[in-house]
């Protein structure tokens, strides 16, 4: 494969060089299209409505990394996959907290650290979410995403052909 070199000035001999997307960003845009499928849909779906020139490679490969995850579940239809959201963007981003709290020794350090860095009203509101979640199962989770498992998810629209 012919790979694009640099040029002086940062770009390519193509074309200017793209910017680098931020981390977590192009998995947002995934689980977003993913999303506003209304059902399971294919790769091929995605990539369609995903804006840019993905390769569908990519596209199979950011499904692949979300799965991993938890993030999307996939169901085998005839060769492939179809693959539903089990999260939002906000149920990703929280997944992503989780991995660096669980990758540090010293937790009670980083989650201070993390509280004290926060706005008055971001603290006002993890202070709540805290005392509903201490509250009972049922109670603490109103209103937060529920898992893949909840009995609540029993969405079975149709699959969008792609």
């Amino acid at each position: 494969m012919n790979r694009p070199t640099g040029t002086d000035d940062g770009g390519t001999r193509e074309g200017p060089r793209l910017p680098r997307r931020a981390q977590g960003q192009l998995e947002s845009q995934v689980l977003t299209v993913l999303s506003s499928a209304g059902g399971p849909a294919t790769a091929g779906w995605v990539q369609e409505h995903l804006d840019g020139d993905l390769a569908y490679t990519t596209v199979i490969t950011i499904l692949s990394r979300l799965y991993a995850k938890k993030a999307v579940t996939r169901t085998r239809q005839g060769r492939s996959y179809v693959w539903t959201p089990a999260s939002d963007e906000a149920g990703l981003a929280a997944l992503r907290m989780r991995r660096v709290l669980d990758g540090e020794r010293d937790r009670e350090a980083v989650l201070a650290r993390f509280v004290s860095a926060l706005s008055p009203g971001d603290e006002a509101r993890l202070r709540e979410l805290l005392s509903r979640a201490a509250e009972g199962p049922d109670e603490g989770r109103a209103g937060l995403d529920h898992g893949p498992d909840d009995p609540g998810d029993t969405d079975d629209s149709a699959a969008p052909e792609g």
